[in-house]
Protein backbone atom coordinates (compact mmCIF):
# COMPACT_ATOMS: atom_id res chain seq x y z
CA UNK A 1 0.00 0.00 0.00
CA UNK A 2 3.02 2.59 1.10
CA UNK A 3 4.46 1.46 -2.32
CA UNK A 4 1.39 2.28 -4.51
CA UNK A 5 1.01 5.76 -2.43
CA UNK A 6 4.51 6.70 -3.13
CA UNK A 7 4.32 5.94 -7.02
CA UNK A 8 0.75 7.70 -6.90
CA UNK A 9 2.23 10.69 -5.67
CA UNK A 10 5.32 10.64 -8.05
CA UNK A 11 2.69 10.66 -10.67
CA UNK A 12 0.98 13.67 -9.42
CA UNK A 13 4.33 15.38 -8.70
CA UNK A 14 5.59 14.56 -12.10
CA UNK A 15 2.12 15.86 -13.85
CA UNK A 16 2.23 19.16 -11.75
CA UNK A 17 5.69 19.93 -13.04
CA UNK A 18 4.87 19.41 -16.55
CA UNK A 19 2.03 21.47 -16.65
CA UNK A 20 3.78 23.84 -14.88
CA UNK A 21 6.88 23.87 -17.04
CA UNK A 22 4.61 23.53 -20.58
CA UNK A 23 4.31 27.41 -21.26
CA UNK A 24 8.00 27.51 -21.15
CA UNK A 25 8.37 25.17 -23.35
CA UNK A 26 5.69 26.74 -26.16
CA UNK A 27 6.21 29.97 -25.84
CA UNK A 28 6.79 32.88 -29.19
CA UNK A 29 10.27 32.95 -29.65
CA UNK A 30 12.65 34.16 -32.26
CA UNK A 31 15.68 32.59 -34.31
CA UNK A 32 17.73 33.95 -37.15
CA UNK A 33 18.22 31.50 -40.56
CA UNK A 34 21.93 31.77 -40.20
CA UNK A 35 23.47 34.79 -38.53
CA UNK A 36 22.54 37.93 -37.03
CA UNK A 37 25.57 39.70 -36.88
CA UNK A 38 25.93 43.31 -35.82
CA UNK A 39 25.83 46.06 -38.05
CA UNK A 40 24.50 43.19 -40.59
CA UNK A 41 21.20 42.24 -41.52
CA UNK A 42 18.97 38.82 -41.38
CA UNK A 43 16.14 36.95 -41.57
CA UNK A 44 14.38 36.12 -38.71
CA UNK A 45 11.94 33.99 -38.09
CA UNK A 46 8.86 34.24 -34.91
CA UNK A 47 8.07 30.28 -34.20
CA UNK A 48 4.22 30.31 -32.87
CA UNK A 49 3.37 27.32 -31.51
CA UNK A 50 -0.17 26.32 -30.46
CA UNK A 51 -0.91 25.35 -26.73
CA UNK A 52 -4.32 24.98 -26.97
CA UNK A 53 -6.43 22.01 -27.31
CA UNK A 54 -9.53 23.47 -27.64
CA UNK A 55 -8.45 26.61 -29.74
CA UNK A 56 -6.03 27.86 -32.68
CA UNK A 57 -4.18 30.81 -32.92
CA UNK A 58 -5.43 33.30 -35.17
CA UNK A 59 -3.70 36.71 -34.47
CA UNK A 60 -0.33 37.57 -33.49
CA UNK A 61 1.58 40.94 -33.04
CA UNK A 62 5.65 41.55 -32.69
CA UNK A 63 6.81 44.87 -31.49
CA UNK A 64 9.75 45.97 -32.48
CA UNK A 65 12.82 47.63 -30.18
CA UNK A 66 12.07 51.51 -29.83
CA UNK A 67 15.22 51.65 -27.95
CA UNK A 68 16.95 50.24 -31.05
CA UNK A 69 14.95 51.26 -34.32
CA UNK A 70 15.60 49.00 -37.47
CA UNK A 71 15.47 50.65 -40.93
CA UNK A 72 14.58 47.88 -42.48
CA UNK A 73 11.54 45.34 -41.90
CA UNK A 74 10.08 43.30 -44.04
CA UNK A 75 7.94 40.30 -44.04
CA UNK A 76 7.52 37.48 -45.80
CA UNK A 77 3.92 36.79 -47.13
CA UNK A 78 2.63 33.75 -45.55
CA UNK A 79 0.11 31.41 -46.68
CA UNK A 80 -2.95 31.88 -44.87
CA UNK A 81 -1.83 35.18 -43.14
CA UNK A 82 -2.47 39.11 -43.55
CA UNK A 83 0.29 40.46 -42.49
CA UNK A 84 -0.26 44.73 -41.69
CA UNK A 85 2.57 46.68 -40.99
CA UNK A 86 2.50 49.87 -38.72
CA UNK A 87 5.11 52.30 -38.66
CA UNK A 88 6.01 55.79 -36.68
CA UNK A 89 8.36 58.26 -36.04
CA UNK A 90 11.66 57.31 -34.23
CA UNK A 91 12.96 59.55 -31.67
CA UNK A 92 15.90 60.77 -33.75
CA UNK A 93 15.99 59.69 -37.88
CA UNK A 94 17.85 57.05 -39.01
CA UNK A 95 20.39 56.96 -41.75
CA UNK A 96 20.71 54.62 -44.19
CA UNK A 97 22.84 53.72 -47.65
CA UNK A 98 23.00 57.64 -47.47
CA UNK A 99 19.23 58.62 -46.31
CA UNK A 100 17.43 59.50 -43.54
CA UNK A 101 14.82 57.09 -42.30
CA UNK A 102 12.00 59.21 -40.92
CA UNK A 103 9.61 56.11 -40.41
CA UNK A 104 10.48 52.93 -39.12
CA UNK A 105 8.62 50.16 -38.50
CA UNK A 106 6.97 49.26 -34.67
CA UNK A 107 4.38 46.49 -35.23
CA UNK A 108 3.77 43.54 -37.51
CA UNK A 109 0.13 42.22 -37.02
CA UNK A 110 -0.30 38.91 -38.83
CA UNK A 111 -4.24 37.72 -38.63
CA UNK A 112 -5.50 34.64 -40.01
CA UNK A 113 -7.76 34.32 -43.40
CA UNK A 114 -8.77 30.41 -42.14
CA UNK A 115 -7.98 28.42 -39.16
CA UNK A 116 -4.94 29.58 -38.23
CA UNK A 117 -2.44 27.72 -36.13
CA UNK A 118 -4.39 24.72 -35.39
CA UNK A 119 -3.52 22.36 -31.93
CA UNK A 120 -0.33 20.67 -32.55
CA UNK A 121 0.82 22.66 -34.56
CA UNK A 122 3.36 25.56 -35.48
CA UNK A 123 3.83 28.54 -37.70
CA UNK A 124 6.97 30.86 -38.77
CA UNK A 125 6.61 33.95 -39.37
CA UNK A 126 9.76 34.97 -41.90
CA UNK A 127 11.17 39.14 -41.90
CA UNK A 128 13.93 40.31 -42.82
CA UNK A 129 15.34 43.14 -40.55
CA UNK A 130 18.37 45.44 -40.44
CA UNK A 131 20.54 47.00 -40.37
CA UNK A 132 20.99 45.24 -36.84
CA UNK A 133 22.49 47.86 -33.77
CA UNK A 134 26.26 47.55 -33.26
CA UNK A 135 25.93 48.75 -30.01
CA UNK A 136 23.65 45.71 -28.89
CA UNK A 137 23.91 42.31 -27.57
CA UNK A 138 20.14 41.20 -28.14
CA UNK A 139 16.91 42.70 -29.22
CA UNK A 140 13.56 41.70 -27.62
CA UNK A 141 10.35 41.70 -29.38
CA UNK A 142 7.04 41.52 -26.85
CA UNK A 143 4.62 39.52 -28.55
CA UNK A 144 0.55 39.29 -28.48
CA UNK A 145 -0.88 35.87 -29.52
CA UNK A 146 -4.69 35.87 -29.74
CA UNK A 147 -6.69 32.23 -29.95
CA UNK A 148 -9.90 31.47 -31.90
CA UNK A 149 -11.93 31.42 -28.57
CA UNK A 150 -10.65 35.29 -27.96
CA UNK A 151 -7.74 34.10 -24.97
CA UNK A 152 -5.00 36.69 -25.31
CA UNK A 153 -1.46 35.57 -24.30
CA UNK A 154 1.19 38.55 -23.68
CA UNK A 155 4.84 37.47 -24.20
CA UNK A 156 6.19 40.65 -23.18
CA UNK A 157 8.58 39.34 -19.94
CA UNK A 158 11.93 39.91 -20.52
CA UNK A 159 14.34 37.10 -19.34
CA UNK A 160 17.05 37.82 -16.90
CA UNK A 161 20.48 36.79 -16.76
CA UNK A 162 20.81 34.79 -13.67
CA UNK A 163 16.98 34.36 -13.31
CA UNK A 164 14.67 31.75 -14.20
CA UNK A 165 12.93 31.94 -16.89
CA UNK A 166 9.53 34.02 -17.04
CA UNK A 167 6.30 32.48 -17.69
CA UNK A 168 5.48 34.72 -20.32
CA UNK A 169 9.02 35.48 -21.89
CA UNK A 170 9.10 37.50 -24.47
CA UNK A 171 11.01 36.66 -28.05
CA UNK A 172 14.62 37.47 -27.29
CA UNK A 173 17.30 37.87 -30.54
CA UNK A 174 20.68 37.03 -29.70
CA UNK A 175 23.20 38.94 -31.42
CA UNK A 176 26.51 37.79 -32.75
CA UNK A 177 29.56 39.75 -33.41
CA UNK A 178 30.30 41.51 -36.27
CA UNK A 179 31.28 40.27 -38.95
CA UNK A 180 34.80 40.63 -40.30
CA UNK A 181 35.70 43.01 -43.52
CA UNK A 182 37.10 39.80 -45.36
CA UNK A 183 40.39 40.77 -45.00
CA UNK A 184 41.31 38.05 -42.53
CA UNK A 185 39.30 35.56 -45.67
CA UNK A 186 41.44 37.09 -47.80
CA UNK A 187 44.46 36.68 -45.94
CA UNK A 188 44.21 32.96 -45.09
CA UNK A 189 43.57 32.55 -48.67
CA UNK A 190 46.60 34.44 -49.97
CA UNK A 191 48.50 32.30 -46.81
CA UNK A 192 47.28 29.04 -48.50
CA UNK A 193 47.82 30.48 -52.16
CA UNK A 194 51.29 31.27 -50.63
CA UNK A 195 51.74 27.43 -48.87
CA UNK A 196 50.35 26.28 -52.23
CA UNK A 197 53.29 28.17 -54.55
CA UNK A 198 56.05 26.74 -51.85
CA UNK A 199 54.71 23.04 -51.94
CA UNK A 200 54.80 23.69 -56.08
CA UNK A 201 58.19 25.10 -55.78
CA UNK A 202 59.25 22.04 -53.64
CA UNK A 203 57.86 19.80 -55.66
CA UNK A 204 59.61 21.18 -59.05
CA UNK A 205 62.75 21.22 -56.94
CA UNK A 206 62.79 18.04 -55.77
CA UNK A 207 61.48 16.99 -59.56
CA UNK A 208 65.15 18.51 -60.44
CA UNK A 209 66.95 16.88 -58.10
CA UNK A 210 65.54 13.78 -59.15
CA UNK A 211 66.36 14.30 -62.82
CA UNK A 212 69.65 15.04 -61.96
CA UNK A 213 70.13 12.30 -60.11
CA UNK A 214 69.28 10.33 -62.98
CA UNK A 215 71.79 11.90 -65.31
CA UNK A 216 74.23 11.33 -62.80
CA UNK A 217 73.61 7.44 -63.13
CA UNK A 218 73.53 7.34 -66.45
CA UNK A 219 76.74 8.93 -66.86
CA UNK A 220 78.38 6.47 -64.26
CA UNK A 221 76.95 3.43 -65.83
CA UNK A 222 78.11 4.16 -69.42
CA UNK A 223 81.66 5.18 -68.01
CA UNK A 224 81.29 2.20 -66.35
CA UNK A 225 80.41 0.09 -69.25
CA UNK A 226 83.82 2.18 -71.46
CA UNK A 227 85.74 1.20 -68.63
CA UNK A 228 84.97 -2.25 -68.62
CA UNK A 229 85.26 -2.72 -72.70
CA UNK A 230 88.59 -0.77 -72.59
CA UNK A 231 89.69 -2.85 -70.05
CA UNK A 232 88.63 -6.32 -71.60
CA UNK A 233 90.17 -4.94 -74.63
CA UNK A 234 93.67 -4.48 -72.67
CA UNK A 235 93.58 -8.38 -71.51
CA UNK A 236 92.89 -9.31 -75.21
CA UNK A 237 95.38 -7.50 -76.53
CA UNK A 238 97.90 -8.79 -73.66
CA UNK A 239 96.94 -12.25 -74.06
CA UNK A 240 97.77 -12.07 -77.89
CA UNK A 241 101.11 -10.08 -77.50
CA UNK A 242 102.04 -13.04 -75.14
CA UNK A 243 101.50 -15.99 -77.39
CA UNK A 244 103.25 -14.10 -80.35
CA UNK A 245 106.02 -14.16 -77.74
CA UNK A 246 106.34 -17.64 -77.71
CA UNK A 247 105.80 -18.26 -81.15
CA UNK A 248 108.97 -16.16 -81.93
CA UNK A 249 110.88 -17.79 -79.27
CA UNK A 250 109.68 -21.48 -80.41
CA UNK A 251 110.57 -20.44 -84.38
Amino acid sequence: MKASRIAAAGAVSGIAVLALSAPAFAHVSVQPEGAAAKGGYAVVDFKVPNERDNASTTKLEVNFPTDHPLASVMPQPVPGWKAEVTKSKPAEPLESHGEQITEVVTKVTWTADGKGVEPGYFQKFPVSIGALPEDADQLVFKAIQTYSNKEVVRWIEVPQEGQDEPDTPAPVLKLSAAEDDAHGAAGSSDAKADDAEAAAQNTAASSSDSGSGDGSDTTARVLGIVGIVVGAAGVAYGVLAGRRRNSGAAA
